[in-house]
């Protein structure tokens, strides 16, 4: 699936005749731990991972974007023009491409003429490992190179985030983009969802790798099952503002939801709460644990993790449960877990180097008996975040 920087060159020359563009790269990401409580007011844990999005540009003469992936050659080249972003079902990918670079113009930058770009990514397609965050912040870094445009990181972040809400209409958090663009090798990053402030905690697996485990069934109910936990929290939080001085859950500890889920009108709520709030703390000490190299604690929060998501929060299915639950009675596996939005996509799990290969082949073997179909494997190292690779900066 990875594919050599020289060869996406080659290619590029061949679908638009042009020598020396420049090269591009916005990784995916993982989260460690902190699922679904981004858009709930706390804490995430991150990491930007090696698996990612290439692009290689070349400037145009006109105000058109001619947009190419390599991972979907039947599409053939789209031409979109600059003063023309409008969103189009039919686009597919590059509404992504044109919400980034819409919004940039409604910012007031000048986008004074078009780009040639070929696309690539290895990210595996519906993993939940968030490929789009990784195509809008990898076009935020392009269009900040090549245009000269004096726009912040943090700035290009909270554009990608508004293309995901307000361009492609899904409700999620900020916690994707801000690992693809903030990404450092080998940290993960703490952050509080509510104020931005951020903290890069090192992540120093010296006998362990992360290996993630693709359930390759597809997150066809992802956007909408979201959707509908971002409304039963809200609706939770309404609830509970009615009694209580709070913004956001996680504004609350375990031991006040308890005495306060009273306030909650069905059980439904509390669970979802529950989640929210729980899992907040689990970030929290997360990041001091692995502060201090503690992995095998931060193993056994995993599996209180994934435990909420699967009980309280209901969003990972037999597939995702039974990679994590086969991983969880493995030989050498530390802590495993679904990571991203659920129903479907990718877990994680924490192994010991010299067990990679057994583990693999036993999740494998219990997976196909069990789904009916295998599951995909991939050993992640921790990244930086987006950047130009190759050319002029």
């Amino acid at each position: 699936m990875k594919k050599d920087v020289k060869v996406l060159v080659d290619e590029f020359k061949g679908v638009f005749g042009v020598d020396e563009p420049q090269v591009f790269f916005a990784p995916g990401r993982i989260n460690l731990i902190g699922e679904h409580t981004d858009y709930n007011g706390g804490y995430v844990f991150p990491c930007a991972i090696s698996l990612g999005t290439y692009a290689v540009v070349s400037k145009r003469c006109d105000r058109e974007l001619h947009l190419y992936s390599d991972n979907f050659k039947d599409n053939g080249l789209y031409q979109v023009l600059l003063d023309d972003l409008s969103f189009k079902k039919e686009d597919g990918w590059t509404n992504y491409v044109k919400g980034v670079f819409l919004y940039l113009q409604e910012m007031g930058y000048q986008l004074p003429y078009g780009l040639n770009i070929l696309v690539y990514g290895n990210i595996p397609n519906g993993a939940g490992l968030s490929s789009s965050a990784s195509l809008e912040l990898l076009m935020g870094v392009v269009a900040k190179t090549i245009y000269g445009l004096e726009v912040s990181m943090i700035d290009l972040v909270k554009l990608g985030k508004k293309v995901e809400n307000d361009y492609i209409g899904v409700n999620s958090g900020i916690m994707d983009q801000f690992a693809v663009g903030m990404g450092k090798e080998n940290h993960a990053i703490q952050l509080d969802c509510n104020t931005l402030h951020y903290q890069l905690v090192p992540v120093n697996l010296k006998d362990e790798v992360i290996l993630i485990m693709n359930t390759n069934k597809r997150r066809e109910l992802a956007d909408s099952k979201y959707n509908e936990r971002f409304a039963e929290t809200r609706q939770a939080l309404k609830e509970l503002q009615a009694h209580l001085d709070i913004t956001t859950l996680a504004d609350l500890t375990v031991e006040e939801l308890e005495t306060a889920k009273e306030y909650l009108s069905s059980d439904l709520l509390v669970k979802r709460a529950r989640h929210a709030v729980s899992e907040n703390e689990r970030t929290i000490k997360a990041a001091e644990l692995l502060k201090h190299g503690d992995v095998t604690g931060f193993g056994q929060l995993m599996k209180e993790s994934h435990l909420s998501t699967e009980i309280d929060y209901q969003v990972t299915g037999k597939e995702l449960d039974t990679l994590v639950h086969t991983a969880w009675g493995l030989d050498g596996v530390i802590g495993a877990r679904m990571t991203g939005a659920g129903f479907g996509g990718c877990a994680i799990a924490l192994v010991k180097k010299d067990c990679v290969e057994e583990v693999k082949q036993a999740i494998y073997n219990a997976y196909l008996e069990k789904i009916g179909y295998a599951p995909s494997f991939y050993l992640a190292e921790i990244s930086d975040g987006a950047s130009i690779l190759m050319g002029d900066e």
